[in-house]
């Protein structure tokens, strides 16, 4: 068995009705009802993933750049999509910037981020970074002489459906609304996770089924919810043994290759990060090394956990903007996204991260596919 990646190097205007929120229709859920399982297929046997990392949609919808940045996240969703074709979808979070929306029910910035994916029929799954549930963030231009924009709020998705300014709250949209309203779409394969994970939510495991061999698993995905926002960015103890007790469980004797995704970037990533700014040299792959890593607050046995598994191959992250690298950590890779969204912090160009998947012998391909088409590329095998 080996494993193999692949990687290149103005003023305040009216708010009307959710902050000029774009209505999204969404005809085709129905049209194609795909079994609540992953599998690979073809007769390469291959299974291939779009990682969309840091998307925050729904920033300065007051202003004239908001909406517009929302945009460009649509076409660097749309163009990825469109070249890749990928079987799969992982919303790695930072979806959206709750700290930014002046608006009762975040969801509906959710479904524009979602929408791209789901118009193509395919599925995906998420998880929460640090800005999904962060508490409004009142800007401090509003209590200057321009004064704070006519807001009229709704909870209702109904465009005409608008109240009195007082009626207005700026509670955002918590984890377990989010993630509810994300499952209720059939493409979806995102959970809740076990309850007694809480303040963390989306803690769960996708199982791809094996082509050649449909009733057994071939590869498992894990999803962990690093925390920040609603509360402190971290993975807990009680979620590093949940995992420890679920891989075991479905898992046994470690045979069956895991990667694990999650937003926030463990200390561990610090501990072998490239100095900021320079070259990424072997054997470390990436094409952007131009800040320090933010890492989690503190570690509570998670990587420990992993590295001490055979089976974990890679850990995807995201959270730094101006980080793409990939680079090995004991036994394992500890690798990042890249920046997708318009929104957040940055102005390097966007992209996402791709993972293909070879079923027999197991190895996994990586890339960074970028807006304008390019791929960023280097070649190791493990």
């Amino acid at each position: 068995m080996h494993w193999a990646v692949r990687m290149g190097v103005g003023g305040v205007g009216l708010l009307i009705c959710f902050l000029s929120f774009r209505l999204i229709i969404i005809p085709g859920d129905a049209t194609r009802l795909l079994p609540k399982y992953l599998s690979f297929s073809s007769a390469n046997s291959t299974f291939r993933i779009a990682v969309f990392a840091d998307l925050h949609y729904g920033e300065n919808a007051w202003t004239d750049w908001g909406p517009l940045h929302d945009e460009n996240s649509d076409r660097v969703i749309s163009s990825v999509l469109n070249m890749e074709n990928p079987d799969f979808v992982v919303y790695l979070g930072d979806v959206i910037t709750a700290n930014n929306l002046a608006m009762p029910n975040a969801s509906n910035y959710w479904e524009m981020a979602i929408s791209p994916t789901r118009n193509k029929n395919i599925p995906w799954a998420s998880l929460f970074g640090n800005h999904d549930d962060m508490a409004f963030e009142w800007p401090e231009e509003w209590f200057g002489s321009l004064g704070v924009p006519s807001i009229q709020c709704s909870s209702s998705q109904s465009a005409t459906g608008c109240e009195q300014e007082s009626d207005c709250y700026f509670q955002g949209t918590t984890r377990a609304e989010l993630i509810e309203m994300d499952m209720q779409h059939n493409l979806s394969h995102s959970s809740y996770g076990p309850k007694s994970l809480w303040p963390s939510v989306s803690n769960y495991v996708l199982e791809i089924n094996s082509y050649m061999h449909p009733e057994l698993p071939a590869a498992f995905l894990y999803f962990l919810d690093s925390g920040g926002g609603s509360y402190p960015e971290v993975i807990s103890a009680t979620q590093a043994r949940w995992f420890q007790q679920t891989s075991a469980q479905r898992n046994p004797g470690a045979r069956i290759p895991e990667i694990v995704f999650w937003h926030i970037p463990s200390q561990a990533y610090g501990k072998i990060a490239p100095s900021p700014g320079s070259p990424i040299k072997q054997p470390c792959v990436g094409s952007i090394n131009l800040e320090a890593v933010a890492p989690q607050e503190a570690e509570y046995g998670i990587m420990d956990i992993l590295t001490n598994r055979t089976s974990v191959k890679a850990v995807i992250v995201g959270h730094n903007h101006g980080l793409d690298w990939c680079c090995p950590y004991k036994s394992l890779w500890l690798c990042f996204a890249r920046h997708t969204g318009y929104g957040g912090y940055g102005s390097w160009p966007r992209g996402a991260r791709i993972l293909e998947l070879v079923e027999e012998p197991f190895a996994v391909n990586s890339w960074i596919r970028m807006e304008d088409g390019t791929t960023h590329k280097e070649n190791l095998i493990v």
